[in-house]
């Protein structure tokens, strides 16, 4: 179930998407972007047929999707660009459907009106309308491979290959949109006499969330292209973008939200150029090298790990600026939402985010765990991406975006990049069973038959957080569905029964997002001696944001004044 803690993304979203719309003029750009195509005449337009074994094991050539027992997928996918597209869109396609089902339930949802839509689509159109020349050839044509398998029942919005090119900007497109509603991630890395081996070790929490449904499907990837370097990535069914990834040269890259203004066209999209990277570098100085021939339309921190130098860096990037931050006399870096090189440190956008956002918070906490720990290794990475208290250990509530678990990450990943070992979370959120990977055996192995059983190398595996099993997690589980019914009858203003605002507090009592939905609703329904109670409970609370603490003072001073009338 979707959570409620988005529905201000909800109502922004659809502002900033039809005050742009309001300003648009049709583009003679578009016809070319609708038109374009790459190039297939070079490749080989025919694959093996798929082999469905049973439900969790299909098999294409030498290819395979296999979904592992903590309910993993896992995909191996070799050749050409055209190849890699089509083994991928022919093996995944039912993961496919069902990720664009949630997609555009998720838009219909977000835009009920036909009439909006329609406008949505024709500002889908004109905002992409260059995103095609900022995209590799190469990338293009496995993205077309894809899109031959996409579903048609979603052609209204755009024609299959557009569509899956447009999906890969999504992220992009809604951060610009809404600056890190959907993401609030936070990543370390660690080094010398830091880690408990001295090697590089590097933890992140990938907390972009679409609902719940968007991360029941994660997938696996390990590509092994014709060109470049064979990698693996954490991904989803129609998506070759890399979000979080590691090659077989040990060069790492994952991805943290900036703040951004909102582009007026799309270009690179983040995840493309993190694939190049992972594809076509080998050390921190390539990486940086393709970097900067890359044009984005939004600002993101790449952190860039490697085996060979030993360490990680950030590649600071955005639509106007480009800057390397390097830590130096020190064996970690830490990453959260703003940037911290030398470019951008008096940027007012940058400055705004630390301080009314909850990124230096997250921040701080990461600090405070990693100098507890003398020397980490991927157990204690693993627990330090698990960690939901404050800072000093303090309780803010279940689902506070403050938390480095914020209970509702898409995935949690782990890697060894020097052992180019990588451990990924299974689901709930970096709850589940962390799987290991070697990437040694993995693609040693590809030239034997297609693997019929788990790649993974289970007996690195880290067990699941005890928290899941507890009567705290159910009690969360069963608050966020409250959460939910109770702020769409707050929008609605239906009556709520008082047993069950009791219950929402009781449910997560530290969290300070209850009260004020409690608050809320007294207040909407002129209670306002129970609403200033509820309201001054919430203020005495963890507060995610400035703009949030902002809100209950004013909703304070203004119950308080009509309680006294």
């Amino acid at each position: 179930m979707k959570n409620m803690r988005k529905m201000n993304y909800n109502y922004s979203l659809n502002k900033h998407i039809f005050l742009i719309i309001g300003l648009i003029v049709c583009s003679c750009g578009i016809k070319k972007s609708v038109n374009n195509r790459p190039d297939l005449s070079v490749y080989n337009s025919t694959i093996p047929e798929k082999t469905i074994i049973n439900d969790s094991t299909f098999i294409a050539g030498n290819s395979f999707l296999i979904k592992n027992k903590q309910g993993l997928w896992e995909l191996y996918i070799e050749g050409d660009p055209l190849e890699r597209g089509l083994l991928t869109g022919s093996l995944t396609q039912h993961l496919m459907y069902k990720q664009e089902n949630v997609f555009f339930e998720k838009i219909n949802e977000l835009v009920p009106s036909k009439g909006k839509q329609k406008f949505l689509r024709k500002f889908l159109s004109w905002y992409n309308r260059n995103m095609y020349k900022h995209i590799p050839e190469e990338f293009k044509t496995e993205i077309y491979g894809v899109s031959r398998f996409a579903s048609n029942n979603f052609n209204s919005i755009a024609l299959p290959y557009l569509r899956s090119l447009y999906l890969h900007g999504a992220h992009d497109i809604g951060h610009a949109l809404q600056d890190l509603a959907l993401v609030g991630c936070t990543s370390f890395a660690a080094w010398d006499d830091k880690t408990e081996d001295g090697k590089l070790l590097i933890g992140r929490n990938f907390d972009f969330y679409a609902g719940d449904a968007f991360a029941e499907d994660k997938i696996v990837a390990f590509i092994n292209p014709d060109s470049g370097n064979k990698f693996m990535s954490v991904t989803w069914g129609g998506f070759i973008g890399v979000v979080s990834g590691m090659n077989e040269k040990g060069l790492t890259v994952t991805i943290n939200a900036g703040k951004s203004k909102i582009p007026l066209a799309a270009k690179t999209p983040i995840s493309i150029l993190t694939r190049e990277i992972l594809q076509y570098a080998s050390n921190i100085d390539e990486a940086i090298k393709i970097a900067k021939t890359r044009e984005v339309f939004v600002s993101e921190s790449i952190m860039v790990g490697s085996a060979s130098d030993g360490k990680a860096i950030l590649i600071e990037v955005s639509p106007n600026n480009f800057d390397v931050y390097d830590v130096e006399n020190t064996n970690q870096l830490i990453c959260s939402n703003h940037f911290q090189s030398k470019a951008y440190k008096d940027n007012n956008r940058n400055k705004k985010a630390i301080e009314e956002s909850h990124t230096q918070y997250r921040f701080d906490r990461m600090q405070e765990l990693l100098d507890e720990e003398k020397r980490v290794n991927p157990t204690e990475a693993v627990s330090i991406l698990r960690n939901k208290k404050g800072l000093n250990d303090k309780p803010i509530g279940f689902g506070n975006e403050k938390a480095l678990n914020q209970l509702l990450a898409h995935h949690g990943i782990v890697f060894q990049p020097e052992d180019l070992k990588v451990w990924v979370s299974s689901n709930p959120y970096q709850l589940g069973e962390f799987v290991a990977y070697d990437l040694n055996s993995v693609f040693k192995n590809r030239n034997e038959n297609p693997s019929k059983v788990s790649v993974s190398a289970s007996r690195f595996n880290i067990p699941e957080d005890p928290f899941v099993k507890t009567e705290a997690y159910a009690n969360y589980e069963t608050y966020r569905i409250l959460e939910r019914q109770l702020e769409f009858a707050i929008k609605d203003k239906t009556k709520i029964d008082a047993t069950q605002l009791k219950k929402l507090v009781e449910l997560n009592p530290n969290y300070w997002k209850a009260y004020k939905i409690v608050g809320d609703y007294y207040y909407q329904n002129k209670r306002f001696t129970k609403a200033l109670e509820a309201y001054s409970v919430a203020l005495k609370k963890e507060i995610t944001t400035v703009p949030d603490q902002e809100y209950i003072l004013k909703y304070i001073k203004k119950s308080k004044r009509k309680a006294n009338r």
